[in-house]
């Protein structure tokens, strides 16, 4: 096996804790569905702050013309 097969297996492993902790509380789908979208929202305003904080200091070329 590659690094990277490892790696993927390290990954659906981590990604197993949390599922298997909100299939134990039997939360309805509809509650789960709208918590995930409440946190991505919030890591995507984050994501977005920080991007538009890099360019306007002038750091954090990586991204390369996200937004211009």
């Amino acid at each position: 096996m590659t690094d990277q097969s490892f790696d993927v297996i390290y990954y659906l492993l981590i990604l197993l804790l949390p599922i298997s902790a909100l299939m134990a509380r039997r939360l309805p789908i509809k509650d789960v569905f709208k918590m995930a979208l409440a946190w991505i929202a919030i890591f995507g305003v984050a994501f977005l702050l920080v991007v538009l904080w890099q360019q306007a200091t002038g750091t954090g070329a990586a991204i390369g013309g996200l937004f211009g």
